[in-house]
């Protein structure tokens, strides 16, 4: 689209500052401060009042102001640095990918998922799954991969949480506004807008299409809100994980057949299709489908979608895993599988996992049915991974299960710490951002004076704080405080007391209940003379998880109680920007799931990225990232103990952890104030993690184990349909 058709609604752009609206349009920005910083400058209000959308910024931006930083020498020097920095990086040809693959002819990896996380200003994502598909498509860019995305730009994203006074979670849906975000109609080669139909049982959907710039990647988005769509069907891609299974599997099939139709309508054509957890599989049979439309038999067809295609899965416990009646499945796919060459029991047979009640239809079965290459998140959960999914392989053993782990990680420059990165920038080598995942890079920590890491450590977790009185002070305003309520935030949180982040999604296994399994030695805990200790908890319940909405409601009851009140805060509305803030701030990140329900996590690696250390029990990514002078463990693996056993167990030793470890670590002071033993723990924290959980490496994992062999199809599949 050409940029004046962009920049039309925005306030009217100076000629010198016109490249502002292109820069807005791509994502670049939201991992480069300069950039960040360069919107901020034109009206720091209106940057916090936007959310940080620059698309928002030059719409609402006064035509007074933009003509004013126009003319200041001192705003059009960083516009112009910011630029050069910008095309740099969108034209270079030198990129990783080209230098260590430089005979890559194919065409992109086409990456299938149900949800991005990109930045707070695009709210389509609900938690884990989707900030991992943003850093994918970050890092992918970053290497100069060859890389698009497929999924759905949600109109009413994932849910804003408030906070009643009782703690009840109510989930708010507020619709899009597309002309105010970074997302623009997708053109085909004729210039028309793209838009794909799917037939769904007995009606077809038609989902216009959206083009989202990540850098050198592009994602297209589907949205179903048009017409000729009927009104339910203009609802299927409105909410994140929304409706009944219905909807789900409405859903699903146009994610993946209608992603796949996307792709085709575009002129692109995958070298490799990555389809991420079970919710985007069907794209694989409409791969196969145009490969029998095209003229070969389905068995040739499996063949080459199996050769070139990858799976992944993100889940544990047999519950997350989406499956469907199969007679629900016949009705929405009636004469589907006749366009595959397919008899009905054939096809349902691609997804079928046998239960003591009778058959069902598993995405996760069909992705690894119809993949070729398959990869669990960490090592702990591809051993669990391996014996779920054994019943495919029944004549090879457990461990020869051919599901490799490719451990997550997480994109750097999109979760370190500004002040953190001056100091890498400062005392690593030069080039350290394009090598994160060299370990030698990050030997050079230890040149950093304890002096310097400490005054950094101490002005981000004041800054956290100062943003938990301000969120604290907007949700009291919501509740229609007093004043004398209002003023008592300026005092809430001690700035420099240890403060312990807890803040992930509010599912039952992530066990939020934990610390509070004895109350009175909590208090105890929390309220040593001269070592106080805080605690921050956010984050969201899925709308239908009652018992994760419970769990809410007691931690934030508890933190009105005397002895816990002042060291206790429930956080709403848990978002990018406030993970942000957490993961950057805190002393301690604490994290206490069910083993082995965590599959990898990354919440923690972002911390450790930021000096902040991990207390965790033993599971998903800190199973293999804790080497016992990085951080602290939770009491021992032990999955045959009873659920309140367990509890009781790890509960104790969290306590003890604590009291006998953590808190003493941290207020152990030398004559100049310093903590030396965390700041040496700190040191070895940084440097354990920041490589080795970066998605640099992991996505040189996938390159190196999945997407090269695919794309060069260079072994057989091994699974037998």
């Amino acid at each position: 689209m050409d940029i004046l058709q962009i920049a039309s609604g925005f306030t009217p752009i100076p000629s010198r500052l016109a490249r502002l609206a292109e820069l807005a349009y791509n994502l670049w920005w939201s991992w480069h401060p300069t950039a960040q910083e360069l919107f901020r400058a034109m009206d720091e209000p209106l940057w916090e009042e936007v959310y940080h959308n620059p698309v928002r910024l030059l719409r609402e931006i006064r035509q007074v102001t933009l003509e004013r930083v126009a003319r200041q020498p001192e705003f059009l020097r960083r516009y112009h640095g910011v630029l050069a920095d910008f095309d740099a990086y969108m034209t270079a040809q030198d990129t990783w990918f080209s230098r260590h693959y430089p005979t890559f002819g194919g065409g992109p990896v086409a990456y299938f998922s149900a949800e991005f996380g990109l930045h707070e200003a695009l709210p389509i994502y609900s938690g884990g799954l989707g900030i991992l598909s943003g850093d994918h498509c970050k890092q992918a860019s970053d290497l100069g991969l060859p890389f698009v995305g497929v999924g759905f730009l949600y109109p009413q994203g994932y849910f804003r949480q408030q906070i009643d006074a009782d703690g009840t979670q109510q989930a708010i849906y507020e619709k899009l506004n597309f002309a105010e975000v970074p997302a623009l109609p997708a053109f085909d080669r004729n210039g028309c807008e793209v838009v794909v139909e799917v037939q769904l049982a007995d009606r077809t959907i038609y989902a216009k299409v959206w083009h989202i710039q990540v850098g050198r990647v592009a994602l297209y988005l589907m949205d179903t809100d048009i017409h000729p769509n009927a009104p339910p069907d203009r609802h299927l891609s409105a909410r994140l994980y929304g409706g009944d299974r219905e909807m789900r599997l409405s859903q699903e099939m146009m994610l993946g057949i209608g992603g796949a139709r996307v792709l085709q309508t575009l002129g692109i054509r995958p070298a490799v299709w990555h389809v991420n957890e079970g919710h985007p599989a069907f794209a694989l049979l409409e791969y196969a489908r145009s490969l029998v439309q095209a003229g070969r038999r389905f068995e040739e067809a499996l063949e080459e979608v199996r050769a070139t295609s990858v799976f992944t899965t993100h889940t544990p416990v047999p519950a997350g895993h989406d499956v469907f009646p199969f007679e629900m499945i016949e009705h929405f796919f009636n004469g589907y599988w006749k366009e595959l060459g397919l008899s009905r029991d054939a096809f349902l047979n691609l997804g079928r996992q046998d239960q003591p009640w009778g058959p069902i239809f598993s995405m996760t079965v069909l992705g690894l049915r119809m993949a070729g290459r398959y990869n669990a998140v960490s090592r702990l959960h591809g051993e669990v991974t391996r014996r779920m999914w054994h019943f495919l392989w029944p004549d090879q053993p457990i461990e020869q299960v051919p599901i490799q782990a490719i451990t997550n990680g997480v994109h750097t420059a999109s979760w370190l710490a500004p002040e953190m990165k001056a100091l890498y920038d400062e005392y690593l080598p030069a080039d350290w951002l394009e090598r994160v995942d060299d370990p030698a890079v990050w030997e050079a920590v230890d040149s950093i004076p304890d002096t310097a890491l400490w005054a950094v450590r101490q002005q981000l977790r004041r800054a956290l704080i100062e943003f938990v009185r301000q969120r604290m002070r907007t949700h009291l305003r919501r509740l229609g405080a007093e004043a004398w309520q209002l003023e008592s935030v300026a005092s809430l949180c001690d700035r420099d007391a240890l403060t312990i982040g807890f803040a992930r999604r509010f599912a039952t296994y992530k066990r939020a209940y934990l610390l509070f399994q004895d109350i009175e030695r909590l208090k105890r805990i929390l309220n040593q003379p001269g070592r106080p200790v805080q605690i921050i908890f956010a984050g969201k319940a899925h709308p239908a998880d009652e018992p994760g909405k419970e769990i809410i409601r007691q931690v934030y009851r508890h933190a009105k109680e005397p002895g816990l009140a002042g060291h206790i805060v429930f956080l709403e509305d848990y978002d990018i920007n406030m993970a942000r803030y957490l993961i950057q701030g805190a002393d301690v990140w604490l994290n206490t799931p069910r083993r082995p329900n965590e599959a990898s996590g990354t919440s923690g690696q972002k911390a450790a990225l930021n000096g902040v250390l991990n207390v965790s029990i033993s599971d998903g990514w800190w199973a293999e990232g804790y080497n016992g002078r990085n951080g602290w463990t939770i009491g021992q693996p032990n999955d045959q103990l009873d659920p309140a056993a367990q509890d009781a167990e790890d509960s104790r030793a969290l306590y003890s952890i604590l009291e006998e470890q953590v808190i003493p670590m941290f207020y152990e002071r030398d004559d100049q104030g310093l903590p030396r033993g965390w700041l040496k723990m700190m040191r070895e924290s940084i440097r354990s993690v920041a490589p080795t959980f970066s998605t640099a490496r992991m996505l040189k994992e996938y390159i190196d184990k999945m997407y090269m062999p695919a794309a060069m199809r260079t072994s057989k599949p091994t699974v037998e349909g």
